[in-house]
């Protein structure tokens, strides 16, 4: 059954893919043109490497490739989260269960993340760092994530105590001084050149945000449909072998 629905997480992360490719290459990919052009711009005059991908091959190709192989491995990933989730959280439905649990990884995963370390087109951050910006990323990734798994189980472990409400409650405000401390902890980031279009910039992030959106909307729907039918057609299986 685990590979079942493993497969099916696939699929859904390679659908979801798709649509996230369609959103960035027509919002995100011409802000990143509007970037590359202040930052040739700023270095008029100086020499600089030949680019072994064109612009086109970059945009196209390397762009749907890299979303493909992000949404693929989201979708494994999610999969997996969500048999070890399935009949433990309660006597959620398979839909419900998939809708939940995608919000939840796209909070913690992206959202919280987001807030602390936004994306940046090129040409708005030092490329001397890169290796610190993204080991600091991932550090804040994987601290919501676990911050996330720590307060489901607190949750889980108040529901008696204090009924779903209140332990619901109690669970939340946990993450969110958790992640607060986290985000004060962590050192900021603050590299935007001076003249940079503030508005690219801004477009720049609030489409990246969207791209993630729209990638697990449909990680979340198509993975609900599936779920549905094959967990649902188990789940009669196994009612009709019970004694009457």
């Amino acid at each position: 059954m685990e590979k079942r629905i493993i497969a099916r997480g696939l699929l859904a992360g390679a659908i979801a893919s798709v649509a996230a490719f369609a959103f960035a290459r027509t919002f995100v990919e011409p802000l990143i043109e509007q970037a590359i052009a202040y930052e040739e711009a700023q270095a008029a005059g100086h020499e600089h490497g030949v680019e072994m991908f064109t612009r086109g091959v970059q945009a196209n190709i390397g762009m749907g490739f890299g979303v493909l192989a992000f949404g693929v491995a989201m979708g494994a990933l999610f999969s997996v989260v969500y048999c070890v989730a399935y009949g433990r959280v309660g006597s959620l439905s398979p839909r419900m269960l998939s809708v939940l649990l995608a919000g939840a990884m796209f909070l913690s995963l992206y959202v919280v993340p987001f807030l602390k370390y936004p994306p940046n087109p090129p040409a708005a951050g030092l490329d001397e760092t890169i290796r610190q910006r993204t080991l600091l990323y991932l550090m804040m990734v994987v601290l919501s994530a676990a911050l996330l798994v720590a307060v489901v189980w607190l949750g889980r472990s108040l529901l008696e105590r204090f009924g779903v409400w209140s332990a619901t409650l109690i669970a939340a405000a946990s993450y969110v001084v958790a992640v607060t401390i986290v985000m004060l902890v962590l050192p900021a980031i603050d590299e935007t050149p001076n003249g940079f279009p503030a508005d690219v910039l801004y477009e720049f992030r609030l489409y990246s945000l969207g791209t993630q959106f729209v990638l697990w909307v449909i990680i979340a729907v198509v993975f609900a449909s599936m779920a549905h039918r094959l967990l649902g057609e188990n789940r009669n299986r196994q009612e009709s072998y019970l004694p009457a």
